[in-house]
Order: C-alpha cells, then structure tokens, then sequence
C-alpha cells in the first residue's frame, strides 16, 4: 500500500491556456474590426478562481516563448496562480482563440488555433512527479486530455500520480468532440479518466452522451458505480443534481440570471464552487448551490473568468 506523501500547496492543475480574443461586436466572426484580449483554457479558468478564493494552486503547462506565452504567465501569475511549472519552449508555439460576441443568450462562436501548440506537445515525462505529489488535490477536465496522443497519456499519469499520493481529485468532462478521433475513443478515454477521480463534475448533455443515461440520476448512477464518490451534474437552468456517497442525492436549484452576457466558462465557475466547497468542508448541497451560484455570476459578465469572486465577495453573498 503506497503511503500518502506530505502535502505542502493545495491544488495541482494541467491543461493548455490560449490567448483570447473577443469580438468587439455581435455578429459573424469576419465582420468584428475589433477585438479585447483575455486568457482562456478551463483548467486556467478554475486555476483563477480557485487562486481568488485564497487556495495555493499551483498549474503545469506548455507555451510557446512568444508575446502571447509571457502574456499568459504574467496573467495568471497576477491572479495568485504558482506558474514555476509552466515552461516557455522557444521552439513551440502558443495556441489562441477567438470568440464572437452574442446580445441573445446564445452561445458565442468560437474559433480555434491550437493545433501543434506548446501544450499539445506535454508528455508523462514533463511531470515533476515530487511536486504533484505534495498537492492536497488535483483538477482535472478531458480538455487538456484531448488536445493530443501525448497530452493524454500526461493525463492519465497526472490522475494515477495523485491517486497514489492520497490526494482528492475532481475530473470535469468538457468535452471537446471535435480534438478526438471518434466519438466512440472520446466516450472510453473520458470515462477512464472519470473512473479515477472522486468527484465527477458532468453537464447533462455531455453525461447523456457519456453514459447512455438520460436522466441526471442515472448519469450519476453510472459515475457512482465507477468508484466516485460524489457526482454533481449540472442542469443550467435548473441548477444540478447531485448523488454523494455520504451525504445521498438532491437536487440544488440554479442561481438566479438577470441577462445572460456569455455563457463561456459557466462550467468552471461551477467547478471553482464545488471543489472549494468541498475542500473548505462544506456539506455538500451547499458546495454545490456555490457551484450554481458562481455558474450564474459566470454568464453575466463578458469573458471566460471575469465573474469569479474574491473570498470577500463569496462571504458577502453568504456562500
């Protein structure tokens, strides 16, 4: 039996950043003559939030040496995020992203430039395996999984490491149907990766895709009986189901959404709320009603991290 090793900073993530770049004005992406610049990736986007509550977290990543790479790093770097474990490869590039803007609650388009990028090339090589194990948990998302044959192998290693060394894990599926080979690969690889982490964070359409189950119970149901421990699908306007090995199942009801700006990024706002919770001891219904409600902040405002709080907001709104 491996002996779980000291734990020194309190989150580990792995997963690409990208510079991005919004639309200045609703419409088709070829008509915008303006665009503001911003970060984006889901593991950078729960990095940031969790950093904001005051959590010590630490992100490994891959990014070209260029103006965009050192953008990145001063970005996240200003958040509170440790990036002593982001290397910028003179050799590589650094991916990037635009998105449009939308005035109807719609979801923005979004166009990619990743293909070769620095991230894509991280293998199970790049892990500084002493360091991961001093992290009190690991986040994880099948983005960073799929972007490439390497950065999944990295993947794997990344949950196996952390298992081993005692650590809690949570996986957040996003999916990203178009970066794998088939529909069928996408369905096993994610749900290998599922069956190693403790709290499994699905959407609902991407659970139904995943599992074959329609309803939010059976998903949780099927993660369940792979060995999670806590499974909290999110429902969007509904709120989020959730089946915990302890605390039983419920149903948490959504936060409520004056005008939805843009709803990048909801996801990882949920994923902030519930794994804080969870790490700050909270039950868990109240770890997930604070996913909710950061979902909810997420897609009022314009970008993919711009509505995640400080621990000060948090309290004063009694979450």
């Amino acid at each position: 039996m491996t002996t779980p090793d000291a734990k020194t900073y309190d989150i580990a993530t792995f997963g690409e950043a990208m510079l991005l770049l919004i639309a200045d004005r609703p419409g088709p992406l070829e008509y915008a003559e303006g665009f503001t610049k911003r970060i984006a990736g889901a593991e950078i986007n729960v990095a940031t939030g969790l950093a904001r509550l005051g959590f010590d977290v630490h992100w490994a990543s891959r990014l070209g040496a260029d103006s965009m790479g050192r953008y990145l790093v001063r970005q996240m770097r200003g958040e509170g995020v440790n990036c002593d474990h982001v290397v910028l490869d003179a050799a590589q590039k650094t991916g990037f992203q635009f998105k449009g803007r939308v005035d109807d609650g719609s979801d923005p388009e979004i166009e990619y430039h990743r293909k070769g990028s620095a991230a894509s090339l991280m293998q199970p090589a790049d892990i500084d395996e002493p360091w991961l194990r001093a992290a009190r948990h690991l986040h994880a998302t099948g983005v960073f999984a799929a972007i490439s044959p390497t950065s999944l192998a990295t993947a794997r290693r990344t949950l196996q490491v952390a298992r081993e060394a005692g650590a809690t894990i949570s996986f957040d599926p996003n999916l990203r149907p178009t970066l794998w080979e088939s529909e069928a690969t996408m369905r096993r690889e994610i749900n290998a990766l599922a069956a190693g982490a403790d709290w499994v964070l699905p959407g609902l359409a991407e659970g139904r895709l995943l599992t074959g189950q329609h309803s939010p119970e059976g998903i949780a149901a099927f993660y369940r009986a792979q060995g999670a421990q806590l499974v909290a699908v999110k429902l969007g306007e509904q709120g989020a189901y959730y089946d915990d090995a302890r605390a039983g199942t419920g149903y948490v009801p959504a936060s409520p959404v004056d005008v939805v700006v843009d709803t990048v990024g909801a996801g990882d706002a949920f994923a902030v709320g519930v794994v804080s919770g969870l790490l700050d001891g909270l039950p868990v219904d109240r770890a997930v009603r604070r996913g909710c409600w950061l979902g909810a902040r997420q897609v009022q405002v314009l970008g993919d991290s711009e509505g995640l709080p400080t621990r000060a907001e948090l309290q004063a709104a009694g979450y």
